[in-house]
């Protein structure tokens, strides 16, 4: 499958929020293990080009709670990114895309944007868990930053 026959066949969930912190406080609760395990999941993130780690969730029907990634970026206080492979029963391959956290100073605080690319048209489900989880997701993350020194 060419590059653009994959880049037609996917679609991307984007969530976007102002947060009242410093791009510098949103950055550490990406990308620090125990912070990210507050407001995401147990892990062994480094904030490290090619570093391979995992996020860990009990497990729940037709998913083992395993998320595999890779970090792709790692551009402090501006972008991160990692590829997301969560396998499980429901989908042949699991569910692989691809997560970016880009950070934009504001005045008062950091435009954060969350993007996940790469769901297949026939991955509805999945993509509206992430829909659903993302939301919690970055609610949970405001928390954790909010209580940041």
């Amino acid at each position: 499958m060419t590059q653009h026959a994959t880049a037609t066949a996917t679609r991307s969930l984007t969530i976007e929020r102002e947060m009242p912190h410093a791009p510098e406080k949103v950055w550490r609760a990406l990308t620090q293990g125990p912070l990210i395990a507050d407001w995401l999941m147990s892990n062994d993130f480094q904030p490290v080009v090619g570093h391979r780690f995992n996020f860990r969730a009990p497990p729940m029907p037709n998913w083992n709670g395993v998320t595999d990634c890779e970090v792709l970026v790692v551009e402090p206080q501006q972008r991160l990114s990692y590829s997301w492979n969560a396998s499980g029963d429901e989908a042949a391959n699991g569910v692989k895309t691809i997560v970016t956290f880009t950070l934009t100073p504001v005045n008062g605080g950091t435009f954060l944007r969350m993007e996940q690319s790469g769901f297949g048209q026939n991955e509805e489900a999945n993509y509206r868990g992430a829909q659903y989880g993302w939301q919690k997701f970055i609610g949970q993350l405001e928390h954790v930053i909010a209580r940041l020194d």
